[in-house]
């Protein structure tokens, strides 16, 4: 399979070039970053440390859709929004790790998918996406004698916050007591806020550091505690996630997936 990766120069842009090389059954067939990159040019393989490999980093994201197989866009979500799309228009895989998604970028994710196929997750990790699920079984055998916390601690760098892997984890607690988490959704807590409401999911967020990814689902009651917990060491996973999802889309009718449809639970 042929797989284009969208910023490819970034940290995580080089992990996915990385992966792709070291995968058997696909290839890199390029790269892109923004117009006005440092980057436009230098060889993507030189770029990570392995050597040229004759692919330099382009700014035209249309040429690299045309002729992939399967794109994975780990960027910013106004960028995933433009690039679902031309995966429309040329009928080709993409895949989406961005996080921060807003209605309107989900829209258009929606709309594409109804031409091509489009893996989005805000997390790649196989373990995250179990946890998703053990978070919606747990939050559905619990209801709401127990209350729910997510805690989330990410790097100094991170822009947006909860994490998108916070909120998916709220989102599946949610699903799991069958309501929907716009309404009973705690991002903030400051002053006398007097006591917690009954069914109430809450969010905590930490930054600091160079942490890649801590995430902590914690059910909460009278006498007892339980907390289902995730952290992610090293990005490689997310890398690796994101590859076994563009293989998975080969041959898969167009609409929107999620890493779950990808690991079949």
């Amino acid at each position: 399979m042929r797989i284009g990766i969208i910023g490819c120069a970034g940290r995580m842009g080089r992990m996915l070039v990385a992966e792709v090389l070291a995968a058997d059954n696909c290839r890199l067939l390029g790269g892109t970053e923004q117009a006005g990159s440092e980057f436009i040019g230098q060889d993507i393989g030189e770029l990570i440390g392995v050597g040229a490999l004759g692919l330099p980093v382009g700014e035209d994201a249309a040429a690299l859709f045309a002729a992939a197989d399967a794109v994975i866009d780990f960027t910013t979500p106004a960028v995933a929004a433009a690039n679902a799309a031309l995966a429309a228009d040329h009928k080709t895989a993409l895949i989406v790790g961005a996080t921060g998604l807003e209605a309107k970028h989900q829209d258009a994710l929606r709309r594409a998918a109804g031409s091509c196929v489009i893996v989005q997750a805000a997390n790649m990790s196989v373990g995250v996406n179990l946890l998703l699920g053990l978070t919606e079984r747990v939050a559905a055998v619990l209801g709401d004698n127990y209350d729910i916390e997510i805690v989330e601690m990410h790097h100094r760098h991170k822009v947006d916050a909860p994490s998108g892997t916070a909120l998916a984890l709220g989102s599946a607690a949610a699903e799991g007591r069958g309501v929907d988490l716009n309404m009973v959704s705690r991002r903030v807590r400051d002053g006398h806020t007097g006591d917690r409401n009954r069914g109430e999911i809450g969010f905590a967020t930490l930054r600091g550091g160079d942490v890649v990814g801590d995430h902590t689902v914690i059910f909460a009651a009278e006498g007892e505690r339980i907390e289902l917990t995730h952290k992610a060491s090293s990005r490689t996973i997310f890398a690796g996630g994101a590859v076994k999802a563009a293989l998975w889309t080969k041959g898969r009718p167009p609409g929107l997936y999620s890493m779950r449809n990808v690991l079949g639970f």
